[in-house]
């Protein structure tokens, strides 16, 4: 749009002032066509431009209404699956650097002394019998299966749901705006 102002711009003006036809040039326009809208001029002084092409800026930001009218499940899916991963993962790694911090501040240490004086049978109760560095991430591993399959599932089948009911009521209106 940019160069075809350019060139009508630069072509030779007819005593009326519109654009005059020059040999071998698509870019003038039928002397039959109406005029295009001008950009008005305030004491001879060019338009404020963006830099790009002498386009004037707008004033207020452009904004467009939209409607999510449907969801892709299976997308839904290989998203909901990768981000459960992740989490899972992330699961992983908190419970073994948290058991690795309560190990090194001597927290097991201290309560397993505390279970024995108050136990006044004297049994050899310890507990990292049952919460070892072994037992706690192999019970975060299946807590986190166990997550990657609940996640992806209540994804997959709340998108499901989204569309039915988007397909009832028209879906979730957005308002956009280029700020």
């Amino acid at each position: 749009m940019s160069d075809s102002r350019d060139a009508r711009a630069k072509l030779p003006k007819s005593a009326g002032g519109a654009p005059r036809a020059v040999k071998g040039s698509s870019a003038a326009a039928p002397a039959t066509r109406p005029q295009q809208q001008r950009v008005s001029t305030q004491a001879g002084r060019a338009p404020a431009s963006s830099g790009r092409g002498g386009a004037p800026r707008r004033s207020t930001p452009r904004r467009v209404r939209l409607t999510l009218s449907r969801v892709d499940t299976w997308s839904v899916l290989k998203i909901a699956f990768l981000l459960s991963v992740a989490v899972a993962i992330a699961s992983v790694v908190l419970v073994a650097t948290l058991w690795t911090v309560l190990a090194g501040m001597g927290t097991f240490s201290a309560i397993n002394d505390l279970l024995r004086t108050l136990d006044r049978q004297g049994s050899k109760f310890d507990i990292l019998d049952y919460l070892g560095f072994g037992r706690s991430i192999s019970f975060s591993i299946v807590i986190g299966v166990l997550n990657i399959i609940l996640m992806t599932a209540i994804a997959t089948l709340s998108a499901f749901l989204y569309n039915i009911c988007a397909s009832l009521v028209g879906g979730v209106q957005l308002t956009l705006s280029d700020e």
